[in-house]
């Protein structure tokens, strides 16, 4: 009964919204002449993202139009200027568009460094994520099953970008559990320049198997952002951190230098993804020369929401033999984007 509540709300909603989703037709007049209709998704980074019902989504370089119209609401942002709402943007000559509000201005295109749909209790930026799911079942001589869930996510707002990633892994060999272990990092930046930010981050890891039970890094440090657009992104941070690792023999507390790199790159008509993420820690003992978390992705986007990835681990730790360790993986699993 409760799921064909749910289900008819989910066709009324569509129903609903269809039209007047669809009333909202923007316009994009180019330099030579022709005409482009759809939806406004994104101006960012000097590319205009469109999507239309012939084509998909286009990707249109904002010095090659000559004027817009949208009759839907729109954040935008001028050089110099903080972001401003405007109830529909008209056309108004080459190289000009008319911004009505509660007043009307004409302004020059070039002034204009972003434009993005309002959303609801987020005004100034997109909120973007990832949530992958894979499962591993072998059966051979052994009985095992494997299943991780792996997200992330991002959402700035004026001078400040939160981030936030998870990990969930669980597994079973014969019925019985060998691994059982979460992590989690939430960062926090903010920006002083269109590049340059700082961050403070806190991550902690919990592994019932293993002989270091729980660890938990606090850590902060500059970072710059070479760029972050409708394409892709990448960031590299540098930070000064904290330690402190939980065992049955007793807790060992310790600083750490660490570089990180946070990359994306969307290809093939933003149809693919390839991303990259990684830390290397430096700490400051005798028994760990260096610790490197990394991990390299590909993400299919079989339609606005769904993907198929595949990912690639490598974790490695080095210093003495007793520390000493390289773990590779491979992983093929489906997810959720937005």
């Amino acid at each position: 009964m409760l799921l064909r509540t749910l289900l008819s709300s989910v066709l009324f909603l569509t129903a609903l919204l269809g039209p007047i989703t669809s009333a909202w037709a923007d316009s994009v007049w180019l330099n030579n002449g022709d005409r482009l209709s759809g939806e406004i998704l994104l101006l960012d980074g000097g590319k205009l993202a469109l999507k239309t019902k012939y084509a998909g989504r286009v990707l249109i370089d904002w010095k090659d139009i000559d004027t817009l119209r949208s009759d839907k609401p729109l954040l935008l942002r001028r050089t110099g200027l903080d972001s401003e709402h405007s109830k529909r943007l008209e056309a108004a000559g080459k190289g000009m568009v008319r911004v009505l509000n509660s007043t009307t201005e004409t302004v020059p295109l070039a002034s204009i460094t972003r434009l993005v749909p309002p959303r609801p209790l987020l005004q100034d930026r997109v909120w973007e994520g990832n949530l992958d799911a894979k499962l591993d079942m072998q059966r051979n001589e052994d009985r095992t099953d494997e299943w991780q869930l792996k997200g992330n996510t991002r959402v700035e707002h004026a001078r400040w970008r939160h981030v936030l990633t998870g990990e969930l892994e669980r597994k079973k060999e014969n019925g019985e559990q060998t691994d059982n272990n979460w992590q989690y990092e939430y960062d926090l930046d903010r920006f002083f320049t269109d590049h340059w930010f700082w961050r403070a981050g806190i991550e902690q890891q919990r592994d019932e198997f293993d002989t270091i039970q729980r660890q938990r890094i606090l850590g902060s440090g500059p970072g710059y952002r070479f760029w972050d657009n409708e394409l892709g992104r990448f960031d590299l941070i540098g930070k000064f951190n904290r330690a402190t690792f939980e065992s049955a023999e007793g807790d060992l507390v310790f600083n750490t230098y660490s570089l990180e790199w946070d990359y994306k790159r969307l290809l093939w008509g933003t149809r693919l993804e390839f991303y990259s993420n990684a830390e290397l820690q430096i700490p400051q003992i005798r028994e760990i020369d260096y610790d490197l978390d990394s991990e390299f992705g590909l993400r299919y986007r079989l339609n606005s929401w769904a993907r198929l990835s595949l990912l690639y681990e490598l974790n490695q730790t080095g210093g003495v033999a007793a520390v000493s360790s390289s773990d590779r993986r491979y992983l093929l699993g489906v997810g959720i984007g937005w």
